[in-house]
């Protein structure tokens, strides 16, 4: 199976217990750990601070990569980070519907996020039952668009101190719960 994932900081990988952006290895990010649980060929194109893509070019790019390519599932794991700008959960989920009509006929995987949890990143109070919320509205979603949908709520996905970002168990957790989803895709 050809794999596409497609997200933010979690998908990169992204450590943030280094000072200078520093990802974790290949053999602990989500992507990379898939690949190697199931032998398919899975690429990892996550991107740090990624929100939504909104704006023409951002949607023209991920149009072009997502339904361009020979993939059979896309996974697609963002949100969080258009929450921390300041998005509510009703115009993420608007955004997350423009992002998708984009990708025309493209075999996706919408995953809302875990929710977040206090921590320094996450410290002013609305975020907590925003992050919540955001399954919902992408559960409509996906019923709405006839898309696959997974909530990582409730697979136990441990983050680190800033409450965003998924620990070195979470990434491995992440994987297992992603691989089902996809085998029953």
């Amino acid at each position: 199976m050809r794999i596409l994932c497609f997200g933010d900081s979690n998908t990169y990988g992204f450590d943030p217990r280094s000072c200078l952006g520093d990802r974790y290895p290949a053999e602990i990010r989500w992507p990379e750990r898939l690949a190697a649980l199931t032998g398919w060929q899975v690429r990892n194109e996550g991107l740090n601070g990624r929100e939504i893509p909104h704006r023409p070019g951002e949607l023209a790019r991920a149009a072009a990569l997502i339904a361009g390519g020979p993939w059979d599932a896309a996974v697609i794991l963002l949100g969080d980070n258009d929450l921390l700008q300041g998005c509510s959960p009703e115009e993420v989920s608007a955004r997350m519907e423009r992002f998708l009509e984009h990708l025309g006929d493209a075999p996706v995987l919408l995953i809302a996020p875990p929710p977040m949890t206090a921590g320094t990143w996450v410290t002013e109070a609305r975020l907590l039952p925003d992050s919540r919320q955001l399954a919902a509205g992408y559960r409509d979603l996906a019923e709405r668009l006839g898309i696959r949908f997974a909530a990582a709520a409730g697979w136990g996905i441990e983050t680190l101190f800033d409450g965003v970002h998924f620990s070195e168990a979470g990434h491995r957790v992440f994987a297992e719960k992603i691989r089902r989803e996809l085998e029953a895709f």
